[in-house]
């Protein structure tokens, strides 16, 4: 069997290693342009002295904070499309914009290199726009696109063909499947072949030019089909399973695909975080609602009278939920539904286009002004800034009894925003509740600060969906 056919086709990892890099240096880049024309400008040599003297150090650290503003590119399946990438400068550039602003009008007149700031930005955002335009097409090319078979054919096998088909662009190039049933073998899966049995895989993995395997597999394997990944391992394969792999593709767990032995055996113990996440995590979480409850106090006075004009009252509209461990605790919001939404007493899931929703409280909610006084709960530890949305224990017990692993969404405090609430608006169905669960336990397993931040400036339009 030949070695490793994937020379230049990278892993995902070593993308984002790649772009992380590639935007340090261009916005490095723009800050030498930037400087160089400022001295210019006022007859002045670059050299050792001038950096010394009339370059601020704080102005070095720019280009890290561009790196910071342009996190939500660094999901690969956002720095694959175009829009998306003209949209992710233009936010970055739009903040530097509104920071910009807030320094020239705040500091001392000619305290501050401003000229220089804005032909950093300016510089800075068209090096980039550049720059992840060329890579999104380099990295779109056959020739560094990894090759993936998918071994397996049944029902994982065919979801991620599924999922592969749908996918636009192409994050890789999947170039068939394995399976031992002979009545697949020859048919067509998502367009995607059926090339063979299992027992061919490494002449497969030779005839095409094969860089990964995802074994979608979920029974027992043959010791043989063993002995073969461990063959292909040694020539440089790179072996996945298929849930990782839909979870790179989608941004979310398959919960109904998994076996009823992956939480204890796979889920907890990558849900576990350390205690400088929970630390720096639970500083944001009142950081954050220090400044949200400064904005609720000036807003009370007109959204209160609002809905009194609008509605009546009351103004607030309280509910147990939820938290943490299943303890539950009363959650504040501004109401936005008609009094008595629920005169039968049965708990109701929130539509799209909700009849019971008020005219101000459908804009209450679109400007997320609705979640305001849950700030209150942040500050009392039963909320956090990022989570799973907090749920009714009726409803948590009704659908735990339906959906698998639907309890594990307790492990960590409910959000007053999440990666459920960004990616899917509304859960009017169980199919969409199976979804919204998938996204969580996603952010559990996969939550860090970075993520955390993303989600944040995600919910108040700074990202756009």
């Amino acid at each position: 069997m030949n070695q490793h056919p994937g020379l230049w086709r990278l892993n995902r990892s070593e993308q984002r290693s790649i772009l992380i890099v590639g935007d340090l240096f261009f916005a490095y880049l723009a800050m030498v342009v930037s400087l160089i024309l400022w001295a210019s400008r006022d007859w002045l040599n670059i050299s050792f002295e001038f950096f010394r003297t009339r370059v601020p150090g704080w102005f070095l650290l720019l280009p890290l904070l561009w790196v910071l503003l342009m996190v939500e590119l660094y999901d690969l399946r956002r720095a694959s499309h175009r829009r998306e990438i003209f949209k992710g400068v233009a936010v970055a550039a739009g903040v530097s914009v509104i920071l910009y602003l807030l320094v020239f009008f705040l500091s001392e007149p000619n305290s501050l290199p401003r000229l220089v700031i804005a032909y950093f930005i300016v510089f800075c955002a068209l090096l980039t726009l550049l720059w992840r335009l060329a890579f999104a097409r380099l990295f779109s090319t056959p020739i560094f696109m990894r090759r993936m078979l998918i071994v397996g054919a049944g029902r994982a096998g065919s979801t991620l063909a599924e999922v592969y088909a749908r996918a636009n662009p192409k994050p890789f190039l999947v170039v068939g499947l394995v399976d031992d049933d002979p009545l697949k073998q020859g048919t067509h899966v998502a367009g995607i072949p059926v090339l063979s049995s299992i027992d061919s895989l490494l002449e497969v993995i030779d005839t095409q030019r094969v860089t990964d395997l995802v074994f979608a597999i979920s029974g027992d394997m043959r010791p043989e089909i063993v002995e073969t990944v461990l063959k292909a391992e040694e020539a440089g394969i790179e072996v996945h399973t298929m849930p990782a792999v839909y979870e790179e593709m989608q941004g979310r767990i398959p919960v109904q695909l998994l076996n009823s032995d992956w939480l204890l055996r796979s889920f907890l113990d990558e849900a576990h975080m350390g205690d400088f996440y929970e630390f720096a995590k639970r500083l944001i979480d009142i950081l954050g609602a220090l400044a949200g409850l400064a904005f609720f106090i000036l807003t009370y006075p007109i959204i209160s009278l609002a809905i009194l004009v609008d509605s009546g009252s009351p103004i607030m509209y309280r509910q147990v939920r939820s938290g943490r461990n299943g303890r539950t605790y009363t959650i504040i919001k501004y109401r936005t539904m008609i009094q008595d939404a629920e005169k039968d007493g049965q708990p109701r899931l929130t539509a799209e286009n909700d009849e019971r929703i008020t005219r101000l409280g459908n804009f209450l909610r679109k400007t997320h002004l609705d979640e305001f006084p849950q700030f209150i709960n942040v500050i009392r530890g039963d909320m956090s800034l990022v989570g799973p949305r907090a749920e009714r224990p009726e409803i948590i017990n009704d659908l735990q009894r339906k959906i698998p692993f639907y309890r594990a969404r307790l492990l960590v405090r409910p959000g007053l925003t999440g990666w459920a609430q960004i990616n899917q608006r509304y859960a009017a169905s169980l199919e969409d509740m199976i979804v919204k669960l998938e996204y969580d336990l996603y952010y559990i397993k996969h939550r860090n600060l970075i993520m955390d931040i993303s989600i944040i400036l995600r919910t108040f339009g700074l990202r756009g969906q």
